[in-house]
C-alpha cells in the first residue's frame, strides 16, 4: 500500500503574491501541532507545492525525518482568476457547478484536476509502498480526491479546516480508503 497524506496548509497571512504568502502566527502554531501528529505516521518522504505556506506547513515533519522537501510544481493551488474575485464562494461554486468553466485567466476544475491527478499518479508510481506527506492546498486537494471518488466535491471542500490532513491509501494506483487524520 502507498499512503498519501494530503496536508492542506495552515492559516496564512494574505498577500497578493500567491507563491510567497507566509503562514500567520496561528498557522505556524498549527503547523507544529501537525508535525507532532505526523511523527507517529512513519513518514518516508515529504513533497510540497512550491507555495511558501504549503512548504512552511510540512517543513517540521521533513526536519523530523531528516529529509529535504521535494517541490512538485503541479501540486500548487488552482489559479481561480487573473483578477481579484469579489465573491470568492460564488466563484468557487460556479467552477464546481461547471467543471469546464473558468474565470478570466483562471483554470477550470477540469484543467486543474488533470494537472493535480497527473502529479499524484506519478507520486504513487515513484514512491510505491511508502508513506508520503504532500503539502498542498484545499481546492487542488479536493479536485484530486474528486477524481478518485466523486463524493469529494464543493460541499466537502467547504468543510475543510486549515490545516487539515487526509490519508489516501492506494493499492496499485487504486484508491482503497480515505481517512481524516486531524481537524485542528
Amino acid at each position: 500500500m502507498t499512503n498519501l497524506y494530503f496536508v492542506r496548509h495552515a492559516h496564512s497571512t494574505y498577500t497578493p503574491d500567491e507563491r510567497q504568502r507566509p503562514l500567520s502566527e496561528q498557522g505556524l502554531l498549527d503547523a507544529e501541532k501537525l508535525t507532532n501528529i505526523l511523527k507517529h505516521e512513519n513518514i518516508d518522504y515529504v513533497l510540497s507545492s512550491p507555495y511558501k505556506r504549503a512548504i512552511q506547513t510540512v517543513e517540521g515533519i521533513a526536519e523530523y525525518i531528516e529529509k529535504e522537501i521535494i517541490i512538485e510544481e503541479d501540486l500548487r493551488e488552482r489559479n481561480l482568476s487573473d483578477d481579484p474575485v469579489e465573491d470568492f464562494y460564488f466563484a468557487m461554486k460556479k467552477v464546481w457547478d461547471d467543471p469546464s468553466f473558468s474565470l478570466k485567466g483562471g483554470e477550470s476544475n477540469q484543467t486543474a484536476q488533470v494537472r493535480g491527478v497527473h502529479a499524484t499518479l506519478q507520486i504513487i508510481e515513484e514512491f510505491k509502498g511508502k508513506n508520503i506527506v504532500i503539502g498542498t492546498h484545499g481546492n487542488i486537494m479536493v479536485l484530486i480526491m474528486n477524481y478518485f471518488d466523486k463524493k469529494y466535491n464543493f460541499e466537502f471542500w467547504k468543510e475543510l479546516s486549515m490545516p487539515d490532513i487526509y490519508r489516501l491509501e492506494f493499492d496499485k494506483g487504486k484508491l482503497k480508503d480515505v481517512n481524516r487524520i486531524i481537524n485542528i
